[in-house]
Parts: structure tokens; C-alpha cells; sequence
């Protein structure tokens, strides 16, 4: 008898994390789709249903010691195990503030505030933390469990040094940058550690996609970003583990 595949999105209700949610659901695993919304949560998980896929809602707050241990008993009640984890939720407050008429970052680091970048670091850093270790008895009892981080190239110190200490293309966006450098190094620390057990642990960047988080100024769909997560998400025994990869290969940390 073959068990179902489940994983688990975090901040899915909208943007990449709800469209990783339908692309996992259409390969035929039961989704749990995290929301820190309840409301917003239902309705995502209920579109995905009527669309034939088995998706579930499970109330989730990244930044809750007690609402990520819940969860994972809700999901420990239910499954067996997790085969796919993805952190997805994400925040960048002030970032669409900060936008220019133009739609350049207009905000040096000198002006961002650390109230900002503690938020930021909560979601984006913290978060993925509290939701790999809660869930971790789960991912364990699967054979073959995935974790993806989604991170960004804004996460690269090796593409912003090379873009120049000056003007460059690429936006010098101190607390949501630096969050997701923090989570490739996390990336690299859990996948020391469970490499071992059989777990491979990635970070993606799927490149500047138009969702809430920036306005939806990106140029990318996200159609378009869900493709290396799902590639990683899906890895076959033998891939990479302790990578930063978009959809063309690695990244320079």
C-alpha cells in the first residue's frame, strides 16, 4: 500500500507560496496550506479544492512559538509524516513605501529602521527556523523529505559586491537583503545536519516576481517563480542539498 505524499507551504494564501501549493497538489500531494489568516486561508484552500486538488488550511503563524507547535500537532494528528516542507512566508515592511516614482528602492540603509528589520528578521529568518524544527519529527518519518527555503538574490553578498559599492541595478535593501542572507546560511546549517537522514535543504530565488510583497512591481509571474521551488521541492535521491539555486543552476552565496 503506498501512503499518500503531504507537504506543507508556509504564507500560502497567496502569491508563489499559493501557486507552490497548486503545483504540489496537481502531482497528487495533500497540501497543507499555511496561513497566518485564517479568513484569507480558507478562501485559498477552498479555491485550490474546487479546482480538484486536496488542499487544507492549517492556521499558522511563523512569528508563534505557539501557533507553529499547533500546527504541527494538527499535521501530526492527521499524516504519518511531511515529505515537503517549503518556508515561503515572507515579509519586507516600508519596502513598497520606498518606492520611487519610478519604481527604483529609494532607502539607504541609513534610514531603515531596526523595527523594520526586527519584523523582518521575525518572518523571514526566525520563522523558518521555529517551522523546520516543529515540523522536524515529521519530515524524519518520511523516507525522503524536501525543505525548501525561499530566499533571494537580494540574499547574494557575492552579486551585490559585484554589482558595485555604488549605483548598481540591484536594490541595496538592507533588513530584507541581510534576512535572507541569514536564511541561506540557515539553509547550509540544516543541511549539514540532515544530510545524513536523508533530508535535502535548498534555498531558491525566484527572482524579482510581482506579488503584495513589492507591490507588484517584479517582472516575473509567479508561474514563472515556482519553478525552482518546485524542482527542489521534488528532487530526486542523489540531487543537491545545502544549494542556492534559481532556475538556471547554483548562486554565489
Amino acid at each position: 500500500m503506498t501512503t499518500r505524499k503531504s507537504a506543507l507551504v508556509t504564507g500560502a494564501n497567496k502569491g508563489i507560496g499559493l501557486e507552490t501549493a497548486r503545483r504540489l497538489g496537481a502531482l497528487g500531494f495533500k497540501v497543507w496550506l499555511g496561513a497566518r489568516d485564517a479568513k484569507r486561508g480558507a478562501a485559498a484552500a477552498g479555491a485550490l479544492r474546487a479546482e480538484g486538488l486536496d488542499v487544507e488550511r492549517l492556521e499558522l503563524d511563523v512569528t508563534s512559538d505557539e501557533s507553529v507547535v499547533a500546527a504541527a500537532k494538527t499535521v501530526a494528528a492527521q499524516a504519518p509524516g511531511l515529505d515537503v516542507l517549503v518556508n515561503n512566508a515572507g515579509v519586507a515592511p516600508g519596502y513598497v513605501d520606498a518606492l520611487g516614482p519610478d519604481g527604483r528602492y529609494e532607502r539607504p540603509p541609513s534610514w531603515e529602521g531596526v523595527a523594520d528589520m526586527k519584523a523582518t528578521y521575525d518572518v523571514n529568518v526566525f520563522g523558518p527556523v521555529r517551522v523546520t524544527q516543529a515540523f522536524l519529527p515529521l519530515l524524519l518519518a518520511s523516507p525522503a523529505a524536501r525543505i525548501v527555503m525561499l530566499s533571494s538574490y537580494l540574499g547574494s553578498i557575492a552579486r551585490a559586491v559585484g554589482a558595485g559599492l555604488g549605483e548598481s541595478q540591484s536594490p541595496n535593501v538592507m533588513g530584507y537583503g541581510s534576512s535572507k542572507t541569514a536564511l541561506n546560511a540557515i539553509t547550509v546549517a540544516f543541511a549539514r545536519e540532515l544530510a545524513p537522514r536523508g533530508i535535502m535543504v535548498n534555498a531558491a530565488a525566484p527572482g524579482y516576481t510581482a506579488t503584495d510583497l513589492n507591490g507588484h512591481k517584479g517582472h516575473r509571474t509567479v508561474q514563472q517563480a515556482a519553478e525552482i521551488v518546485m524542482r527542489l521541492a521534488t528532487l530526486d535521491a542523489g540531487g543537491p542539498t545545502g544549494g542556492y539555486f534559481d532556475e538556471n543552476g547554483p548562486l554565489p552565496w
